[in-house]
């Protein structure tokens, strides 16, 4: 037992840096020496992938008690100049809580995949654990396997099983730390499903950096301090409403009241609709313009009487193309809005040649060709 002047001396974090720190174990209420070849780590090995594997986020305790005459009472421990040990310590234990993903997230996923978007996991759990809830909530389909699990399954190394034969990956952050760009922009066009893993604030920087390079629309979710740059440098940042900093929220170009996912995949929903009967909108209205643009034209190069006068067609545009306009801003969704590709940025504008040609060409023609016969 420890005495009343002894200082106590506890850490958590990720179980294998815990592990890493200590030379003995806690069995029994007695400290045993654990060499790093002993039966215990492999019963740790054993345990962390059983509760991983489950989706369940696992943390390792350790403790020393310090030497009372080293470390008196009174004694000023400093953090950020460590004046304390911070290696052979002594492992107490595991401890893993599982934070279930709302019901609605799968369906959510579903729809987003169905859209054309691709939905990537960065985390800083186990990749384990990472890979467990990314297959309960779809981001990882049920058909796909990543190198570990063929490797599972044939009985062979990881390392001698093609990544490139995969659809999904799981990347670790220590092996992301040292893939070049290239490696980087190579992985995410060869694979669909995509986990990052034990991944700091930077390194998320670096996969919006990537994704932007090929061209792609990024949006990113972000709740802490750490996120601020990724928030600020993806084309949508989305902070957390209720769990989100402060420093988040103001980096970020939207903020989720409910922090809920599926509250992004309505907004998507929701701006396609807008975005489809906007453009119906102004194709209603630019098909009016022929006919009474026409009149105009051959009063001036043929000489021919004016049918409407200014002031009529003005009435007649207020009156009755007006309402007919609005009334298509209200128009209900597509039934395949959700499947549907994501809009080329470029090419796929409100107003593009396709739709004044449309609007101008065919629907224009048609509508002067009435206003002729039956002024006729």
């Amino acid at each position: 037992m420890p005495d009343e002047d002894q200082h106590l001396l506890v850490m958590k974090g990720a179980p294998e840096r815990i592990l890493d720190r200590c030379t003995s174990i806690l069995l029994n209420g007695e400290i045993v020496d654990m060499p790093a070849d002993s039966e215990q780590r492999v019963k740790f090995e054993a345990a962390y992938l059983e509760l991983g594997g489950m989706g369940e986020r696992v943390l390792g305790f350790c403790h020393s008690f310090l030497d009372a005459k080293e470390y008196p009472k009174g004694y000023a421990f400093d953090n950020e100049n460590v004046n304390f040990p911070l290696e052979g310590l002594t492992f107490v234990g595991l401890m893993a809580m599982i934070d279930p993903p709302r019901a609605n997230v799968p369906e959510a996923v579903a729809k987003c995949k169905s859209a054309g978007i691709k939905v990537i996991m960065v985390t800083g759990d186990h990749p384990i654990t990472a890979a467990a809830i990314a297959k309960n909530v779809g981001i990882i389909s049920d058909g796909s396997n990543t190198v570990d699990d063929i490797a599972k399954d044939m009985g062979i190394p990881v390392e001698e099983v093609d990544p490139s034969k995969v659809n999904a990956a799981v990347v670790h952050g220590s092996k992301l730390k040292e893939m070049t760009a290239e490696d980087l922009d190579a992985l995410l066009s060869n694979h669909e499903e995509i986990v990052f893993a034990r991944t700091s604030p930077q390194q998320k920087l670096i996969i919006v950096e990537a994704f932007q390079r090929s061209g792609q629309i990024v949006a990113v979710t972000g709740d802490g301090v750490n996120d601020s740059p990724a928030l600020k440098k993806a084309d949508i940042g989305i902070a957390m409403g209720i769990a989100g900093s402060d420093v988040s929220k103001e980096a970020a170009d939207m903020i989720l009241l409910d922090d809920n996912f599926a509250s992004i995949v309505t907004g998507v929903e929701e701006g396609r609709l807008i975005f489809d009967n906007l453009k119906k909108s102004i194709a209603y209205t630019l098909t009016s313009n022929i006919p009474e643009i026409s009149p105009f034209l051959f009063f001036i190069v043929l000489s021919i009487p004016l049918p409407l006068g200014t002031v009529t067609i003005l009435f007649i545009d207020l009156g009755t193309d007006l309402w007919p306009a609005i009334s298509l801003a209200y128009e209900k969704a597509e039934s395949d809005i959700m499947l549907r590709l994501p809009r080329d940025p470029q090419k796929d504008r409100l107003v593009n040649e396709r739709l004044i040609s449309v609007s101008y060409g065919q629907i224009g023609m048609i509508q002067l060709q009435l206003d002729s016969s039956s002024t006729l």
